[in-house]
């Protein structure tokens, strides 16, 4: 039996939410697909469900909360079931967290299958797939490395 380390899975979900964090700030910052901003959608979704008018910090605690205790505990317990070591894990897990971001979320808040209702082509998928493949990466290389230290 795989034993889940779960507050290594908060914490390595925590630093991967802060590196993708990052790079869709900087996104924001150059003036790239300014439209695409899944941190507004969930104070969005948050407002509609409360009636209440949208907060952005809403929507960045809700992504903070998703990147790290739901999708960081996600991986400690899906990634022994995945080929490789930690770092190909984590690609892994970020493509399947990228693929219910564009089957499940995307057209839940309107935006269609693979964000195609921006009306940018693919450009939104693809930007998206390489933040969660950072996400991903980070994800598993930093739960390897706290799950290595505490075996010792």
């Amino acid at each position: 039996m795989v034993k889940v380390r779960l507050s290594q899975a908060i914490v390595a979900g925590f630093w991967a939410t802060v590196a993708l964090s990052a790079m869709m700030l900087v996104k924001q910052m150059m003036g790239i697909m300014l439209d695409v901003n899944p941190v507004m959608d969930l104070a969005l979704l948050y407002a509609n469900a409360t009636n209440s008018t949208p907060n952005v910090l809403i929507g960045w605690l809700m992504h903070f909360v998703l990147g790290t205790l739901i999708w960081g505990i996600a991986y400690a317990l899906l990634s022994p079931h995945f080929p490789g070591g930690h770092l190909i894990r984590g690609l892994i897990f970020g493509v399947l967290a990228w693929l219910a971001m564009m089957l499940i979320f995307m057209p839940y808040v309107g935006h269609g299958f693979f964000a195609m209702g921006y009306h940018e082509g693919f450009m939104p998928a693809m930007a998206t797939l390489m933040l969660h493949l950072v996400y991903g990466a980070v994800l598993g290389k930093v739960y390897g490395h706290l799950t290595a230290e505490s075996a010792k």
